[in-house]
């Protein structure tokens, strides 16, 4: 069997009404020379069943116990036969040409290590909601990485095997190399960026053009936003241990830039006093994010402000005018 420029490595756990056009559009590239990895996580629907359908050779089933999304890109990049690794999560999409443009990339400059892309947000019914993730794309830094995660999310970039190689830890209990922190059930995809911009010297680099189809559920309760910034505080701990002189400098800026994206994130969930409870933290916290990011800031914090006096009529206009800062 011939061996694959790239792989693909996609946890599927109880993802049935989305599986398919998963697959569907890794099948879709035009780039060819890929092996696409699906690892079981022992869900509770028929996800699998769905993905036992295909019948192309290039696709190859892993099961394993539940371990969690961590736990399952560990099994794929173990897996791995590819120079290029490239992760996709099995609610997300990807456009025809992704692989081509990333693999031209990374093939043509040997100093980056992780290639990413903007990243378009779609809803739960696969409708674009004019939302784009716009990374920073060129001269990223350990400091960009940390405060604005230029990748954006998990179905976004292809990397290198030797940049996870480098990054590799044992994993006692299992006594197995890990990539991701399975201890992590939030917020894996920023500390494991993290460890690559702390601990190698491979560059993170963008290309033009947004080729992930990213899906995001409106819904939910602020008690998962309020679990999601204690996730967040275990990766700036973390850093803390990598680099403790880069954690004291840029530590404050990256807790504020986080609690004004949770704020965000409440916003969207219509939880009005807790966007502006966290958009007020931030502000104590570092008010230079004024001055760093204004147009975005200030945007938040009227916005928040005019949710709390009228949440009803104001939120829909409201959120257009957020997500465009």
């Amino acid at each position: 069997m011939n061996t694959p420029l790239v792989s693909i490595v996609m946890p599927v756990y109880n993802t049935a009404k989305y599986v398919e056009a998963a697959i569907d559009s890794v099948l879709a590239q035009t780039f060819k020379d890929f092996e696409l990895l699906i690892i079981d996580d022992a869900g509770p629907d028929n996800s699998i069943e769905l993905c036992r359908a295909y019948t192309d050779p290039r696709i190859r089933i892993i099961s394993q116990e539940n371990r969690g999304l961590a736990g399952a890109r560990n099994t794929g990049i173990r897996f791995a036969r590819g120079q290029f690794i490239a992760l996709l999560d099995s609610d997300d999409l990807w456009e025809a040409e992704k692989l081509k443009r990333h693999v031209a990339h990374l093939w043509g400059s040997p100093e980056v290590g992780i290639s990413y892309a903007a990243s378009s947000m779609i809803d739960d019914d696969g409708n674009f909601l004019r939302i784009v993730q716009k990374p920073k794309l060129r001269n990223v830094t350990a400091r960009d990485v940390f405060l604005r995660n230029p990748v954006g999310n998990g179905s976004a970039p292809v990397i290198r095997r030797e940049v996870f190689d480098d990054i590799a830890f044992i994993n006692e209990q299992r006594d197995e190399l890990d990539y991701f922190d399975e201890t992590f059930r939030q917020s894996e995809d920023i500390e494991c960026w993290c460890r690559m911009a702390l601990m190698t010297n491979w560059r993170f680099e963008g290309i033009e053009g947004a080729y992930t189809r990213y899906r995001i559920n409106e819904g939910g309760l602020s008690a998962n936003v309020v679990k999601q910034f204690a996730t967040w505080l275990r990766v700036k701990a973390r850093v803390t241990e990598l680099d403790p002189e880069f954690a004291a400098k840029h530590g404050a800026y990256a807790e504020a830039y986080q609690k004004r994206y949770l704020a965000r994130r409440s916003f969207r969930m219509g939880e009005g006093a807790l966007a502006w409870s966290l958009m007020k933290e931030a502000l104590q916290i570092c008010p230079r994010i004024l001055i760093e990011e204004p147009a975005k800031t200030l945007t938040t914090i009227g916005a928040v402000l005019l949710l709390r006096i009228r949440p009803a009529s104001l939120r829909r206009p409201l959120q257009a005018l957020i997500e465009r800062s």
